[in-house]
């Protein structure tokens, strides 16, 4: 039996939000992200687009080639409150629901006995009625089609992509088109003469596997319209992490590490709501040429506090020959595990001590709603500051 997939996606969700909420904004270029020197574009309203701005942009760049353009910044309580109305929207309709961020998500409506067309319908007419927004909808037999066809005909569209569609439908796209071909992976196929679908379609799998690794095996598959992923309703976090881009590009590895210690401390907080433990740490930078790097190192053991996972960055960072300046700084963990306290042999019984006064301290000072009970290690950093004062 083939299941039926369908995959919604918000147009332009924050620009949309903002034009609704302020109906002076309609049919102009509405941009909104971060407004500072340093910030970067989230989204922008379609009208925006076409003056080549898009997401991930830098925002200066975005007013040069919009200056007349609304630039707004980001309201995030109130995008996730309409986001909430549309997943109640979603799971109204099934529990099949995969989210895969604050506007997008997937759902199996195999068991409904329904034309998935009519489900896309009620689906879009709702998200109308309900937030004044329109949203996108694609249906197909799988995931990675689902999700072509949601982009097929945005804004406010509807495409279904039938297994008698396929391969010809998805010839003359783009290889970037391709869910697991990213920038880079487009850019070396180009300069290998490949382009589009139809390029990738006269590459045996082995040609593919050669090119790509493992992941040859999966793209193979998805441009003949193979792809068995399921629908996921609980999604598996892999990673946990905090990034800033800086007020000033800087080389000072002083700066670098105190965003890395106030991160450490963030994921640390983040790994015990969640109840995982990691083994490894990543640093990530942006250089001012808009170069992304990142450099990582797994460990024999598992980690949650906030000192282990900043002494890991401190050897990453200090270790690491920076010669560009430094736009962004990143850390985050993965290799997640929610393993158990008498599952760590390198515990002994005051790291197990350590841990569980980290835990308390987090929830007294969530219930105070300010942070009131401190480690020694800050209050003696305050009592030296003050001392210098």
């Amino acid at each position: 039996m083939k299941r039926k997939i369908i995959h919604v996606d918000m147009d332009a969700f924050f620009a949309s939000i903002e034009q609704h909420d302020n109906p002076e904004y309609k049919g102009k270029p509405v941009i909104v992200g971060g407004l500072s020197g340093r910030g970067v574009v989230s989204t922008c309203s379609y009208e925006a687009r076409k003056y080549g701005i898009h997401s991930a942009m830098p925002m200066y760049m975005a007013k040069k080639l919009c200056p007349h353009g609304i630039f707004l910044s980001v309201r995030r309580k109130r995008y996730e409150e309409v986001s909430a109305q549309i997943f109640d929207i979603l799971y109204n309709i099934t529990s099949m629901v995969e989210p895969v961020s604050i506007d997008e998500a997937y759902l199996d409506v195999t068991d409904i006995d329904k034309n998935p067309e009519i489900i896309a319908l009620e689906i879009k007419n709702k998200v109308k009625e309900t937030t004044g927004l329109t949203i996108s909808v694609g249906i197909s037999y799988n995931k990675f089609l689902a999700k072509l066809a949601s982009d097929w005909n945005k804004p406010d569209g509807l495409m279904a992509i039938t297994e008698n569609m396929v391969p010809d439908i998805l010839k003359p796209l783009p290889v970037s088109k391709v869910h697991g071909i990213g920038e880079k992976s487009a850019e070396r196929l180009k300069s290998m003469g490949i382009n589009t679908i139809e390029d990738l379609l006269k590459l045996s799998q082995e040609n593919l596997i050669e090119i790509f690794g493992k992941v040859g095996v999966e793209i193979y598959n998805r441009i003949r319209g193979i792809d068995e992923r399921p629908v996921e309703t609980m999604r598996e976090i892999k990673s946990i992490g905090k990034e800033k881009t800086l007020e000033k590009d800087t080389k000072d590895k002083r700066i670098l590490l105190h965003y890395a210690k106030l991160f450490s401390d963030i994921i640390s907080e983040e790994l015990t709501k969640e109840r995982f433990y990691a083994r490894t740490v990543t640093v990530k930078i942006k250089t001012s040429d808009f170069a992304v790097h990142t450099k990582s190192k797994t460990l024999d053991k598992y980690m949650r506090l906030s000192e282990d996972i900043y002494e890991v960055a401190k050897e990453i960072i200090e270790n690491w020959k920076i010669e560009q300046y430094v736009r962004l700084i990143g850390l985050s963990v993965s290799n997640l595990s929610p393993i158990k306290y008498e599952q760590l042999s390198f515990l002994d019984k005051n790291v197990v001590k350590a841990i569980k006064a980290e835990n308390v301290a987090i929830e007294i000072n969530k219930k105070v709603g300010r942070k009131i009970v401190k480690k020694a290690s800050e209050l003696l950093k305050e009592d030296t500051m003050q001392r210098r004062d």
